[in-house]
């Protein structure tokens, strides 16, 4: 029995720009999305995660490589009957009511009757809008907007779920409350993948996350994993910034008397002996875990110097 929702095997996307320049917009991207899993993807923009997600619901093709969804060939439309799909910026026929934009999402994937008239109702409760369902989508906030494009998104009851940003745009009530029913849907069994800019909601309610920057994987694994990288601040008493700086030491500055600087955990010891070396008096010695944020933006400036 697979324990995989969705598979990527060497997905590549090559854009061309003119007669001879390409844009390489995924190189080899290789990754498995788990059953049951949430499963955050951040990167900058234009880092490829629009795009992978794109050909995943077969609306783009790839250069090379290949998508399976629940071990079926992402082209097939069997295969994506199992999705529910929530694209960057949603687009609304916004004249119609929230229930009514349901009616038809339900339609397009074979409900009628009183099965569909159920399921719409669960739904705006589920997100929130049940207040909302008769009133024209033109005269809903951005977060409403939001919720409602989620609901159609499980109009299906689909096992997977993909949203490209779902976050885009709202206030932090309104991604607390996307938060929470995302982490609702994994509790109903379901499978959410989703990108992101917003890296505290990612490193909140993710099981697993990935980091893709100009194309590639840079990093694949639990948030707790990521985040138990750590560095360590080592302060002096007194001034010693030329001294440390001339030592190669990094990222010396003084904060009232105190001199300090950041130390990676794996030179610790190294900085340690350097400094007794000197003579320099030792103040204070302080772990410090990075942030989520912290980490993306050092695998994006690695990325970008390599």
């Amino acid at each position: 029995m697979s324990y995989v929702s969705v598979r990527v095997e060497d997905l590549t996307k090559h854009y061309k720009k003119g007669l001879k320049e390409k844009i390489i917009a995924l190189e080899g991207l290789n990754l498995e999305i788990l059953k049951g899993e949430i499963f955050g993807f951040v990167g900058p923009n234009g880092a490829g995660k629009s795009t992978t997600i794109k050909i995943i619901m077969n609306l783009l093709f790839p250069t090379r490589g290949r998508v399976e969804i629940l071990g079926k060939d992402s082209r097939l439309s069997q295969a994506r009957e199992h999705l529910g799909y929530l694209p960057e910026n949603p687009s609304f026929y916004d004249h119609l009511t929230g229930e009514e934009f349901l009616y038809f999402a339900g339609r397009l994937v074979g409900m009628k009757g009183m099965d569909m008239k159920r399921r719409i109702h669960e739904l705006l409760e589920l997100v929130g809008l049940e207040h909302a369902g008769k009133m024209a989508i033109r005269k809903y906030s951005k977060g409403m907007a939001q919720r409602l494009g989620i609901a159609q998104a499980l109009v299906g009851d689909p096992q997977i779920i993909i949203m490209d940003e779902p976050m885009s745009g709202l206030d932090p009530l309104g991604r607390g409350e996307v938060s929470k029913l995302i982490l609702g849907l994994k509790d109903a069994g379901k499978t959410v993948f989703f990108s992101s800019h917003i890296l505290h909601d990612v490193e909140t309610i993710c099981d697993r996350v990935g980091i893709l920057v100009k194309g590639h994987l840079t990093y694949l694994g639990s948030p707790s994993r990521i985040l138990d990288t750590t560095t360590w601040i080592l302060k002096l008493e007194g001034d010693h910034r030329n001294t440390l700086q001339e030592r190669g030491f990094q990222d010396v500055t003084l904060i009232g008397h105190v001199t300090q600087t950041e130390i990676p955990e794996n030179g610790l010891w190294d900085a340690i002996n350097a400094v007794e070396g000197l003579g320099l008096p030792l103040y204070a010695l302080e772990r410090k875990k990075l942030s989520l944020e912290e980490i993306f933006v050092k695998e994006v400036q690695g990325e970008t110097e390599g």
